[in-house]
């Protein structure tokens, strides 16, 4: 008795004996196979969506060094009134490019994993109605 055939047929028979509901074990080893699909349809939408969070932070990055960059740029010894307003709309800039940035990676993030949760929401579902639709009473013959 080492093939896996004579090993189910004897769980068949043990279940049969004890009058356990029968179980169809192709109908089970398929519901295992769709759950493990929907993990990872379910993780790839998570890993797309944390793609996504760290490109709008490299964008974020880049807008902030450019900001940076043009003031180095037009920098020019001024009056420390006008150095000061200068820093201000510097400041102002980089605050509404960071604010703008981490609204959208949020929003992002947020999408994925809500899309991801649903994923494997909506295989459990699934699951325990094939799981239901598996199991039937056991009739003695």
């Amino acid at each position: 008795m080492t093939d896996n055939s004579s090993y189910n047929d004897m769980l068949r028979k043990f279940g049969t004996d004890l009058g356990l509901p029968k179980l169809n074990v192709d109908d089970l080893m398929q519901a295992q196979k769709k759950n493990l699909e929907a993990l990872t349809q379910s993780a790839k939408v998570a890993a797309q969506g944390a793609q996504a969070v760290a490109q709008k932070q490299r964008e974020v990055m880049e807008a902030g060094l450019r900001e940076a960059a043009t003031l180095a740029r037009e920098y020019k010894p001024l009056k420390v009134r006008e150095n000061i307003e200068l820093q201000s709309e510097f400041a102002r800039k980089m605050f509404e490019i960071a604010v703008k940035g981490a609204q959208e990676s949020a929003s992002t993030a947020r999408q994925s994993t809500t899309e991801a949760v649903k994923i494997i929401q909506d295989r459990m579902k699934e699951s325990f109605e094939e799981f239901r639709a598996s199991v039937r009473p056991n009739k003695p013959t």
